[in-house]
């Protein structure tokens, strides 16, 4: 049966909610459930799905950076460091989306929401010296910084391995471009575990950076036309709603069972998406 435009956006908008919300929950941004929601659900061509996401991405990320920044947590010159990486990945990523068959693209964003899902629900503090000797070349190029603690105090930390962060951040940035998702797992990775941030830090620093790193790959999508405004804005701000209402419940919420819980979907919605890629019915 088809829909009319009003009913399909008012769908599309409460969707988009419960994607943000998800992604707020989970930690995973709401463009992982955003392109399985369009593809699976309503049959939208993979790459419309992906500008819609993009664009999700760069509003939602603008308006959590700026409260992170305020709060002293995300280094700003770390991410504006790493973003010189993820722009140029998230480039080359949307220029190989334009020409790579969408079966690839299906398979692809399948495996990288498994490793996000993983890495979601096996997330954990480490009992790091952070304070150690960094990085000789975090040094000169001054990225090693603090950070405010709950008893008012200060938290200082030395970046390592700025070279490996860096290649780690350039392949995110490519994932970024050719998936439309915000590869949040992986930078965290790159700066949590390869350059021992302190996760506050590594978290919110990537967060700012999704924004940057979906506008340089969305320019990509908005020439070639996959951008479509009607599709875009019931999105945008459902999952901005569905982001705010996460925050709201985060705190007074089990972290872990939720995670577990909305890991477990998404898992299914990755293998979802890997199957009709295989079988065409994207």
């Amino acid at each position: 049966m088809d829909l009319s435009l009003e009913v399909f956006s008012i769908i599309l908008f409460f969707g988009a909610c419960v994607a943000g919300l998800i992604g707020s929950l989970t930690g995973l941004g709401g463009g992982v459930v955003v392109i399985p929601l369009l593809t699976l659900g309503f049959g939208v061509d993979m790459r419309y799905a992906i500008g819609a996401a993009l664009v999700t991405s760069i509003a939602t990320s603008s308006g959590a950076a700026a409260a992170y920044i305020k709060e002293g947590i995300t280094n700003v010159r770390i991410g504006m460091f790493l973003e010189i990486a993820t722009t140029t990945g998230a480039v080359i990523g949307a220029i190989v989306a334009m020409y790579l068959d969408k079966v690839y693209i299906a398979i692809i964003f399948g495996c990288v929401l498994i490793f996000s899902a993983v890495r979601s629900i096996s997330k954990k503090e480490e009992n790091i010296d952070y304070a150690a000797p960094g990085d000789k070349l975090g040094v000169k190029l001054k990225l090693n910084g603090s950070y405010p603690t709950k008893g008012g105090g200060v938290e200082k930390y030395n970046v390592h391995n700025v070279l490996g962060g860096y290649s780690l951040m350039t392949i995110a940035g490519v994932l970024s471009g050719l998936l439309g998702i915000g590869s949040g797992a992986l930078k965290v990775l790159a700066m949590d575990t390869a350059m021992k941030i302190p996760f506050k830090v590594s978290t919110t620093t990537s967060n700012f950076m999704v924004g940057v790193t979906a506008a340089a790959s969305a320019v990509i999508y908005l020439q070639r036309g996959y951008i479509d405004p009607g599709l875009a804005m019931p999105i945008v701000v459902g999952v901005l709603l569905g982001a705010f209402f996460g925050s709201k419940i985060l705190p007074r919420t089990n972290v872990k069972k939720l995670r577990l819980l909305f890991s477990v979907v998404i898992f299914f919605l990755a293998i979802s998406m890997i199957y009709n890629g295989i079988t065409g019915k994207l």
